[in-house]
C-alpha cells in the first residue's frame, strides 16, 4: 500500500513517540529520535499542519470514573441512501454514551463503540434511543468481558 504522506525515519519515529506518550516534552521527544529539540519540533509542526497528528488527549480509566460496561451495537438501516446514513451519523454524534462509531459494510450499516455507567443504562439506550431512531431496522449487542489489546490506532 503506498502512503499518501512523504515521511522519512525520523518521521516514522516522532510518530510513534507521539503516539506511546503524546505528553512528552520536545526536548525529550528529540532526544528520542537523535535529533535536536528545534528540528524536531518543526517536524511535529509540520505533521500536526498536514493533518497526519490529528491531535493530543488524555486516556481516561473508564471503570474508575464509575464506567463500567463497554459494549458494541451494529446497527442496520432499513435504507442505505446517502442522506439516510449521513443522517444517522450525524445522530451518533448527539449519544454521549457513544465514544466511537464507524460506518461499517456486511450486515450491518453501522459499528457503534459505547461505554455507560452499568447494564441499565447501556438498556435504555438501546431501547429507548437507538431502537427507536427513525430509520433504525435491526441493532445487536455484544457485552465486553474485558480488554484483551490497547494499541494506538496505527501499528510501527
Amino acid at each position: 500500500m503506498p502512503l499518501k504522506a512523504d515521511l522519512d525515519a525520523i518521521d516514522w519515529k516522532i510518530l510513534r513517540e507521539l503516539q506511546a506518550d503524546g505528553r512528552m516534552t520536545n526536548v525529550e521527544l528529540s532526544n528520542r529520535v537523535g535529533i535536536s529539540a528545534p528540528p524536531c519540533l518543526r517536524r511535529v509542526k509540520r505533521l500536526e499542519e498536514a493533518g497526519i497528528i490529528r491531535g493530543y488527549r488524555a486516556l481516561l480509566n473508564a471503570p474508575a470514573l464509575g464506567l463500567d460496561v463497554v459494549a458494541f451495537c451494529l446497527v442496520g438501516l432499513h435504507h442505505q441512501a446517502d442522506a439516510e446514513l449521513r443522517t444517522f451519523a450525524e445522530r451518533t454524534r448527539g449519544w454521549p454514551i457513544v465514544r466511537d462509531a464507524w460506518m461499517v459494510s456486511g450486515e450491518s450499516d453501522f459499528l457503534l463503540h459505547c461505554v455507560a455507567s452499568d447494564l441499565g443504562a447501556f438498556q435504555t439506550f438501546v431501547i429507548e434511543e437507538l431502537t427507536s431512531t427513525p430509520n433504525v431496522d435491526t441493532v445487536r449487542t455484544a457485552l465486553t468481558i474485558r480488554r484483551v489489546k490497547d494499541e494506538g490506532l496505527v501499528a510501527f
